[in-house]
């Protein structure tokens, strides 16, 4: 073999070839090592070859490949992930843990499809791995970007990570493959090999993990590429998320694509034309569980065919065409020590049981919920009482029963305080007005009480309400324990808290200096045009999260319009409640709670000082060129083209809202047959009326 080139001699031209070469022999060499553990070259030979494509990437960095060795192995450690945001949001599952609940599933996809009970319905069945989801990007057939699941909406950046993992290719086999997709599946570790890296782990005098899960997760987050390539991680393919152009026409055919790419899909991925061959398929996979090698702790339901999965969408955080079918939890025998009483943010009084440390499907457990008091006394569970636990769904632990509860000299029942055990404020159980008692006893003293004040700011902070970076809990908790911040209105007004406070400018705090001081404030000053829907989630109003903010935004546009709106219904004003009760999707319970919150004087000074601070930014109204887009619609009658719930969510997509029932605010009325009391009062209110067929044209669907 002729003696290579000296780099400084090497023109542009023939360092490109030279970096292709070497990306190609180094490759093999990896997979030969790492893969077949049959290397083909010496320790020296291959160090030689790491350095030769260093020194010239050195020498030509703006030649430096996507598929650079250097960023396959051996990177320095990182800074921090940067953030990915995602084309197609990650989504959760929703959950069945009944064969009831598949047989739901597929009657509700039924229903809203429109399909008779004789035509076919194929399901798909896989196994749910118990791993970290991540999603890969190839442009042009190449790998370009790996990231995390994150929030659902933004992940991490784990690209030098991923290109560790041989089950993921750096190319995509074929070329029928879009210009542009977004592989997603499960990072996993095995059985076998959780085992020897716990034991690696161990003599090495470092970390154990407490489950492959866990070890995966771990494995990929690393911050030092070496780390993650010591670790025996795989990567199994079973969906997809951004893609340019369509390639499939159902799950089945995407899914043999996806593996005729070059990824490694699950063997056990069937199709179903009937719930029985899903259950089936189910019992078959939880018999099989133990000898898989891997964790699964389910089986994922998908409808196959992908124009019906399109017309199906999505509901809040899942889709509408998928669904996990979980194991039974694990169980253990273990004694209950204590029942300690935690104050959660909006005031609940939640009984924790705080057990004997126990194993339960690989994960040690020393707490469980107990849920409410009326759980305490239908279990009749007692402190020294040695019960049965669960992981239900395998993450939440809970007690099921005493298992010893005929022995002699058992501690006396156990009853809840009657008064918070933080600020000592009366705790009661709320009577709805039906005369029956909340099962949930809950503090009354509100921003008073130093749990709900505390866990109320970090939730004002937090990702999906106001998003303040570097204001966490560990944030939140110092400056509260320093009575500088005690309402969401004093995180604007910081610097003049501490001032006031006479304590020593921040910059000069433990843990903070001149450059963290000056960012968090850049922070705070960054989020004082809060968008309306993470303003109102921010606000922590029970029954008020994320979703119902959201529809709340999205009728309204404006806060000052909503809230005037829901001080009047605190006032008693029946029209402006009907107002906040015509939006679809939004029901009495929350509309309760904004008139409680909004009837409370230290919430109305609270919000007063806030709003000072801050102005909240107006929603936008969506698909502005939709020409329905910011009308209020009723449908009513029979839909005959698609079923009602597929018309609301088309109308809404759109940017139209969506009401149950019709005013003067209404704007169209779409009415089928059978139409009745709300067609006549439309005619009355000389509303615009207008058919199916009508409001399909209008809409351009």
């Amino acid at each position: 073999m002729s003696k290579p080139v000296p780099v400084e001699d090497l023109s542009e031209a023939d360092a490109r070839r030279e970096l292709a070469r070497l990306a190609t022999e180094i490759k093999l060499a990896d997979a030969a090592y790492y893969k077949e553990d049959d290397p083909h070259l010496s320790d020296a030979d291959y160090d030689a070859l790491r350095a030769r494509n260093a020194e010239i990437e050195a020498r030509f960095p703006h030649l430096k490949r996507k598929d650079s060795p250097s960023e396959r192995v051996g990177a320095e450690v990182s800074e921090a992930f940067s953030k990915v945001t995602h084309g197609v949001p990650m989504l959760s599952l929703d959950n069945a843990f009944s064969d009831e609940d598949v047989a739901e599933f597929a009657a509700r996809i039924r229903r809203y499809l429109g399909l008779s009970d004789d035509e076919t319905l194929t399901i798909t069945a896989e196994p749910k791995i118990d791993g970290l989801s991540l999603s890969l990007t190839y442009e042009d057939g190449q790998f370009v970007r790996a990231a995390t699941r994150g929030n659902g909406q933004v992940g991490e950046d784990v690209t030098a990570n991923a290109r560790t993992i041989e089950d993921i290719p750096d190319a995509l086999k074929g070329k029928s493959w879009p210009g542009r997709i977004e592989i997603r599946g499960e990072v996993y570790m095995t059985g076998e090999a959780f085992e020897a890296l716990n034991a690696s782990q161990e003599e090495a005098g470092k970390k154990i993990f407490a489950n492959p899960r866990n070890a995966a997760a771990g494995s990929l987050r690393q911050l030092d590429v070496a780390i993650t390539k010591s670790r025996p991680l795989r990567f199994f393919a079973y969906a997809w998320g951004e893609v340019s152009e369509s390639f499939a026409k159902t799950q089945t055919e995407a899914i043999e694509t996806i593996d005729a790419w070059g990824f490694v899909t699950n063997e056990l991925f069937k199709p179903h034309d009937t719930v029985d061959g899903l259950l089936e398929a189910y019992r078959d996979m939880a018999e099989r569980r133990a000898m898989l090698g891997y964790d699964i702790d389910g089986v994922v339901y998908k409808v196959d065919r992908l124009d019906w999965q399109e017309r199906l969408g999505f509901v809040s955080r899942f889709p509408r065409w998928a669904i996990a079918h979980k194991f039974p939890a694990e169980r253990a025998v273990t004694r209950l020590e204590a029942i300690e009483i935690q104050v959660g943010r909006t005031g609940t009084l939640t009984p924790v049981a705080r057990l004997t440390p126990v194993t339960v499907g690989g994960v040690v457990v020393s707490n469980a919920t107990l849920h409410n008091e009326d759980e305490i006394a239908r279990l009749d569970v007692r402190p020294g009482d040695m019960v049965e636990i669960q992981r239900a769904g395998d993450v939440i632990p809970q007690v099921l029963g005493v298992v010893d509860a005929h022995e002699a000299n058992r501690a006396p029942p156990f009853e809840m305080p009657e008064e918070c055990p933080e600020c000592g404020s009366a705790a009661v159980r709320e009577v709805d007005d039906k005369g029956e008692a909340d099962v949930r006893r809950r503090c009354t003293g509100g921003l008073t009480c130093p749990a709900q004040a505390v866990e109320r700011l970090k939730h004002f902070v937090s990702r999906k309400a106001l998003d303040i970076d570097g204001l966490g809990a560990k944030q939140i908790e110092l400056f509260y324990g320093h009575g500088v911040v005690k309402g969401p209105q004093d995180i604007f007004r910081l610097a003049d808290r501490i001032e006031a406070a006479g304590l020593p400018p921040l910059s000069e705090w433990e843990g903070f200096g001149e450059t963290s001081a000056r960012n968090l404030f850049a922070s705070i000053d960054a989020r004082r045009t809060p968008p309306f829907q993470r303003f109102l989630n921010g606000l922590g109003i029970r029954h008020v999260g994320e979703t119902t903010s959201g529809l709340f935004a999205r009728s309204f546009l404006k806060w000052e319009s909503f809230w005037d709106t829901v001080k009047k219904a605190s006032e008693g004003d029946d029209s402006a409640e009907a107002d906040l009760l015509s939006i679809d999707g939004v029901g009495q319970t929350a509309v309760n709670s904004l008139k409680d919150f909004a009837a409370e004087p230290h919430n109305q000074e609270m919000l007063t000082d806030l709003l000072a601070e801050v102005e909240v930014e107006d929603a936008e109204a969506a698909a502005s060129d939709s020409p329905v887009a910011g009308k209020t619609i009723v449908f009513t009658g029979t839909l005959e083209k698609m079923t009602r719930d597929e018309a609301k969510s088309r109308a809404t997509a759109l940017g139209a809202k969506v009401s149950g029932s019709v005013s003067k605010k209404t704007d169209i009325v779409v009415a089928g047959p059978g139409a009745g009391s709300k067609l006549k009062k439309a005619e009355e209110l000389g509303l615009q009326v207008m058919s199916e067929d009508d409001w399909l044209e209008l809409a351009g669907l």
